[in-house]
């Protein structure tokens, strides 16, 4: 939809060329939305790594970042998933990336060695001290929204419950890293740090996700974050020992499962699970980092009348180094966000780290995973910059509008995401324009509505423009390369 012209008059005068501007593409936009849609849940981020680390900064930098993500003036996210560590044994060198070596809330006690000393009856086995750091984002989350959602999640067993010895996974990525017969130790394990968790900070994990992109080769033990894999028979039975550990334990927490990395793997696991394991799951989590078949995992939740969440994703432009204001990132976050709600239809969307590690470094062009850069290996008392990035911006213009409660429709333009509110009073549009090509939006929304758009650009950052009146048709000009946030509340 690219035109360009050369003007002749130019060309016979032997001037430079001349551009046309190219004229705008006009996209029709109605609010149809689904009566049967579920009430859409919110947006949020997965705590490990980044509060392991920030958690441990001074408090007017922490607190800063929780605004900046979870604040009535930040981003509004209402989500957060916490990530229960395994733990390496003590002594291990360092190997993990910064944030990743999230401790476990086992005790090692003095004497004991090997790999079988681990009794979860005896107090002096747990040590409820440990990781700090996130769990002070707990609190900083509790604080900030009136009804939060917390999710517990693992990556791995502790070490003395794996087959490598690490909780990174096994020696080959194909091979299952819990070894055999610790199903009930490990499931012992996360229900009790889930009930402590719960006492200690008087919040409630609505649901514990015990494997998380399971079936996949990646995760072994050289790698640099805890992992671990699982074949479907085995995350079934994961799966039936956390509901049976949770529910010895008097726990209303329900299982999600099985955060799996794409929905083509997911669709592969979810056959394999036996229907008793199935009545067992609560949330169906999945990730986006391949979208193929994403309606057949839609189609999957709704048969199952079970709820699905988009657990995980982070989109970096991968064709351009570090960059804290580019807008390929930005649009490409965008675009996946419009295109994840539209075919996989969950309740919620949540975003992999919020913060991550300044990556340009040495040298190399880096990359823009996360919304914003920090060095998170500097010394927790070192000054510590906040860089916001575009991704940032492109995420404001979600999740400050299309809100809990709303329901989500899908336009027919592929480049939109609507939402509405429980009243119908409010109507939503997201969309994206990631060409060069400008854009008219023609809406038909019948009845008298005040209107009003936020923009992000390479020079706006969720920039909101003054509200005007008016009733059954709008028409909104849209630049190329940005994102457009267009908000209509009736009169």
């Amino acid at each position: 939809m690219r035109t360009r012209a050369l003007l002749m008059a130019a060309l016979l005068a032997g001037s430079a060329p001349v551009q046309a501007a190219e004229q705008p593409v006009t996209i029709a936009l109605s609010a149809e939305r689904q009566p049967d849609a579920p009430a859409f849940e919110g947006w949020g981020t997965a705590l490990a790594w980044f509060a392991e680390v920030t958690g441990g900064y001074p408090a007017p930098v922490r607190d800063h970042l929780a605004d900046l993500f979870y604040g009535k003036d930040g981003l509004g996210w209402t989500i957060a998933r916490f990530n229960i560590g395994g733990g390496n044994a003590a002594g291990t060198t360092p190997y993990l990336r910064p944030g990743a070596a999230v401790p476990g809330y086992w005790h090692q006690p003095a004497g004991t060695s090997g790999h079988d000393w681990w009794r979860p009856d005896q107090p002096q086995m747990w040590d409820w001290n440990a990781d700090p750091n996130q769990r002070w984002w707990l609190d900083a989350v509790k604080a900030r929204v009136d009804s939060p959602i917390f999710e517990a999640f693992s990556n791995s067993p502790p070490w003395f419950m794996t087959v490598s010895g690490r909780v990174s996974g096994a020696e080959k990525g194909r091979d299952d890293n819990l070894r055999e017969g610790q199903e009930q130790a490990f499931a012992q394990y996360l229900a009790r740090s889930v009930e402590e968790l719960q006492k200690r900070h008087g919040i409630h994990f609505r649901t514990l996700s015990p494997v998380n992109e399971p079936n996949t080769d990646y995760w072994f033990a050289a790698n640099t974050q805890e992992g671990a894999h699982w074949n479907p028979a085995r995350q079934a039975a994961m799966v039936e020992a956390s509901a049976q550990a949770l529910k010895a334990r008097g726990l209303t927490t329900q299982i999600a499962a099985m955060d799996e990395t794409n929905s083509d793997t997911f669709l592969t696991d979810w056959a394999a699970y036996p229907g008793q394991t199935r009545k067992l799951i609560g949330q169906l989590n999945v990730h986006s980092y391949g979208t193929l078949y994403q309606t057949g995992v839609r189609d999957a939740a709704q048969s199952a009348h079970i709820r699905l969440w988009m657990s995980e994703n982070d989109t970096p432009d991968k064709n351009g180094p570090e960059s804290f204001t580019a807008m390929a990132p930005a649009l490409a976050l965008a675009d996946h966000i419009v295109a994840d709600l539209r075919h996989l239809q969950p309740s919620a969307w949540v975003f992999w780290q919020a913060v991550e590690n300044l990556s340009a470094r040495e040298g190399k062009q880096g990359s823009n995973w996360g919304l914003i850069k920090m060095d998170l290996q500097a010394a927790p008392d070192a000054p510590h910059p906040v860089s916001i990035t575009s991704k940032y911006w492109a995420m404001a213009n979600f999740s400050r509008y299309l809100r809990p409660g709303m329901h989500l429709f899908r336009p027919a333009d592929e480049d939109t995401i609507g939402g509405a509110s429980a009243d119908g009073r409010e109507l939503v549009f997201v969309h994206v324009n990631p060409g060069t090509t400008p854009r008219r939006l023609a809406l038909n929304v019948p009845g008298a509505w005040s209107i009003q758009t936020v923009t992000t650009a390479r020079d706006r950052q969720a920039q909101a423009d003054t509200p005007r009146s008016g009733r059954d048709r709008f028409t909104v000009p849209v630049e190329p390369e940005t994102i457009t946030t267009i908000r209509l509340r009736r009169r």
